[in-house]
């Protein structure tokens, strides 16, 4: 027999006593703390929204930390509310805890009063389901979903008494390992991380986990773990082994430390989508969440390729799950949560090829229980105008549609295929089946565009909203959200120039300005912030020089950049100058066809494929400019 010691607080220890077994098994893992006590005594009562820390809920998996061989703390840089929304977290969390001797829990970054109460009180950044901090497991692992969570993340680690450079983290300290869409034009975060996973992450999970617990069974080091990794799996980059070259602002080379490295990576494909495991009962959370609802992915990948979509660039191919497989999923999540609404969730849902006859039967299913259906992401064509009628069950409050450009022409030089007959009809068709409210999304700073193009996006607006008189002898009330292009990594659209401040300002005035000439006060106009927009072009198409930035504007106090009333521009800007550069510039910088990509490397679709498309882009504003 032997006693090991297990602490819950800095003055108070509970003597745990192992057998020989279970001794064998805590050699191999670090010290592990659970700080129950400290959470329900010096932090709970002092947040203002417990409900986001006590974990516990419904459909929660807690396994005993002492008795896995390796446990995983999966983050997400931000709010329960928020995280607990990602589809993608659940799916992670679930297929990591299937896996025997395999503990995943949650960590979700704490807000700033929350925050502040760690800080104050020394409890560093601890677990939902067991309460251990992130210190206490084997692997730490973040869902990058946007380049304005990126100080959360350095937070989160920094909260979770771990140093937020990779290079300065100790032998026994966890592997960091991120994934999810930002994985693809990761290098801004490369001197954090020690690993990226990219592509699709059921089934690299299981292997990767596979691995690192061989590994770690076989004594390796963490540099020996990550060199195993990193030769075996062509979808994991590990930044440490490679090094840039740099010619002013450009990449002059990208090398690996040894020959036998990959310097090409791929996307990880789950190809059998249709027998992939998903979760049948999700965590029911205890304060309310973004979406609250059943989510059930029914394919993945996108035929539309609009220039200016990354997810629709590098998630491919395109898989579809089968009706009887998505009914069965619905109602196991239905009966596990009790949840009211059944979201039928995919890049383009009005693409999956027998949506009306999996809408009938999911209706024939839920109609009496008073379970609605949601189907987002609908495509405007003659396939939506045969929706509303078939969709008794779906929640009317607002339709919501992505037109992206106010005309045909400019639709034609960003590859969105959407006619305004075919818009018009459909809008028609929703307002006969009881559709009150639209919600319309538009793209400004398109290229090609003109003055006249951004004051027809009020026009349109103005006569959608007037088409439903026709109908019921009322105007519509339309929600519009106006974003600005950001020249996104592995699209056609990664080599253009974003649009400098004042074009947004002023296509803003020219927007409000319209409104108020048509005195159309049912349109409600929303615009995204216009420094965050050029924000993100600036971090996203950064290389690896961006991490002293990125640090040193958490280091100054940026936290949820993704919040207005947490934002602050101006710490971005005095960082960048720091380091002698312009945030401005960076956002506009203008790529060579025949440059080295900061994310040139990180899967995605061959570059030559997405220069030409990029050169039928160019030629559509050629002819556009002729006809003028």
């Amino acid at each position: 027999m032997i006693v090991v010691k297990l602490a819950t607080e800095p003055t108070n220890y509970r003597l745990l006593i192992f057998d020989y077994q279970l001794y064998n098994a805590a050699m191999n893992k670090k010290e592990l703390t659970i700080l129950a006590e400290r959470v329900d005594r010096e932090f709970l009562p002092f947040v203002r929204k417990p409900s986001r820390y006590i974990g516990g809920e419904i459909n929660q998996i807690k396994k005993d930390l002492w008795q896995c061989d390796l446990t995983v703390a999966l983050c997400f840089p931000d709010i329960y509310e928020v995280g607990m929304s990602y589809p993608g977290l659940s799916i992670i969390y679930d297929f990591l805890n299937k896996i025997e001797d395999v503990a995943a829990e949650r960590v979700f970054a704490p807000w700033v009063d929350a925050e502040k109460v760690l800080r104050n009180k020394e409890i560093p950044l601890f677990s939902l389901e067991s309460r251990a901090p992130l210190k206490s497991f084997d692997i730490v692992g973040f869902s990058l979903t946007n380049e304005l969570c990126y100080t959360n993340v350095l937070n989160m680690l920094d909260l979770g008494g771990l140093d937020v450079r990779s290079s300065r983290r100790s032998e026994n300290e966890p592997l960091i390992i991120a994934g999810g869409g930002m994985t693809n034009c990761c290098e801004p975060m490369a001197e954090f991380m020690d690993m990226f996973v990219l592509g699709e992450g059921e089934e690299t999970a299981v292997e990767l986990i596979k691995l690192i617990r061989h590994e770690k069974q076989s004594g390796a080091t963490k540099k020996e773990i990550l060199y195993s990794t990193a030769k075996r799996f062509s979808w994991v980059y590990v930044p440490a082994f490679y090094k840039f070259k740099y010619n002013g602002v450009k990449i002059k080379s990208f090398e690996p430390d040894s020959p036998d490295l990959p310097t090409k990576f791929e996307n990880a494909v789950v190809k059998d989508f249709e027998n992939t495991p998903a979760p049948l009962a999700p965590v029911v959370p205890f304060t309310e969440v973004i979406h609250e609802r059943v989510n059930v992915e029914i394919m993945r990948g996108c035929p539309g390729r609009c220039r200016f979509c990354q997810a629709s660039f590098c998630r491919r191919p395109i898989r579809y799950r089968s009706i009887e497989k998505i009914t069965e999923i619905a109602k196991a999540c239905y009966n596990s949560t009790g949840f009211d609404t059944v979201c039928l969730s995919s890049l383009s849902t009005a693409d999956y090829p027998k949506l009306e006859e999996l809408v009938l039967q999911l209706t024939k299913y839920f109609q009496d229980k008073h379970v609605g259906l949601s189907v987002p992401s609908l495509r405007v064509d003659q396939q939506l105008k045969l929706l509303p009628t078939l969709l008794s069950s779906v929640r009317k409050s607002g339709l919501t549609i992505a037109i992206e450009a106010a005309n045909e022409k400019l639709r034609e030089i960003i590859n969105k295929p959407l006619k305004d007959k075919d818009l018009f009809a459909a809008v028609e068709a929703a307002y006969k089946a009881g559709w009150q409210k639209l919600k319309l999304y538009f793209i400004v700073g398109l290229p090609g565009e003109t003055k006249e193009d951004i004051k027809q996006i009020v026009h349109l607006s103005y006569e959608l909203a007037r088409l439903r008189k026709a109908i019921d002898g009322k105007t519509a009330q339309i929600n519009i959200t106006i974003s600005w292009l950001v020249p996104k990594p592995h699209t056609p659209f990664g080599w253009l120039v974003q649009k400098p401040l004042n074009y947004f300002e002023q296509a803003k005035r020219l927007i409000l300005d319209e409104k108020k000439k048509l005195g159309a006060r049912f349109l409600h106009f929303k615009f995204h912030d216009i420094n965050r927009s050029i924000l993100e072009s600036a971090i996203g198409q950064g290389d690896r020089r961006l991490c002293d930035v990125i640090e040193a504007t958490w280091q100054a106090g940026a936290r949820f950049d993704l919040w207005d009333e947490c934002f602050d521009y101006r710490l971005w800007e005095k960082a960048f100058e720091k380091f002698d550069m312009d945030i401005e510039t960076a956002a506009q910088r203008k790529f060579s066809p025949d440059e080295i990509l900061p994310w040139e490397h990180l899967a995605g679709p061959d570059k030559n494929y997405l220069l030409g498309d990029l050169k039928k882009a160019i030629e559509a504003i050629k002819n556009l400019n002729q006809k003028m």
